[in-house]
């Protein structure tokens, strides 16, 4: 991973990164789930096909006692296959023009996964753009919603550090520019 700049959010950090959240080292990486935890495109697909199968029983055992996932809400589990030992399944929102509770949906996507992570006692988890790939959410909303919830969860104390694992250059560049617009220049250039 280059470039990545870093904020200092209290006694933690917000990082901004590109590169393949399914290599990430944290001790747990988001994946953007469908309601079906069953896999999919995009980082989903990516996350399911390096953990390898027994992420997709492991999630097919919490469908079968719960049900599909809402927005807005996560689940945990093992890492079984990647370098992060837990992955924290969350469903954002379906882009419908912003008029239908998207940006509520998204920051409780977020929230909830800082969540869990706080309740696994876990200090580094590595996210990805929720919602904004098959599910449109724009990027510049996305990623301020998302350094919004990220910088709140770091300051509380629920992590120690969030970071931002995005894929494209667009991403990368709207995620930087709504970190830079929310917490100012970054102090720390390549964390």
């Amino acid at each position: 991973m280059n470039r990545q700049p870093a904020w200092i959010i209290g006694q933690g950090r917000l990082v901004v990164a590109m590169g393949d959240l399914t290599l990430a080292e944290h001790e747990a990486i988001v994946n953007a789930a469908n309601s079906s935890l069953l896999g999919g495109g995009g980082v989903d697909g990516a996350i399911h096909r390096a953990a390898g199968p027994e992420l997709l029983a492991a999630c097919k055992a919490i469908v079968a006692k719960r049900g599909p996932l809402p927005p807005g809400q996560a689940v945990i589990t093992p890492g079984f296959r990647l370098k992060a030992r837990w992955v924290i399944h969350t469903v954002g929102p379906i882009w419908h023009g912003g008029g239908h509770d998207e940006e509520r949906l998204l920051a409780s996507a977020y929230d909830a996964s800082l969540a869990l992570a706080a309740e696994h006692g876990l200090s580094n988890v590595a996210f990805p753009a929720i919602s904004c790939g098959a599910y449109g959410y724009p990027l510049d909303s996305a990623a301020s919603v998302a350094v919004g919830r990220l910088s709140a969860g770091i300051a509380a104390g629920l992590v120690c550090e969030a970071a931002m694992i995005l894929f494209s250059e667009a991403a990368h560049d709207a995620f930087v520019t709504a970190a830079k617009t929310l917490l100012g220049d970054p102090p720390l250039e390549n964390a």
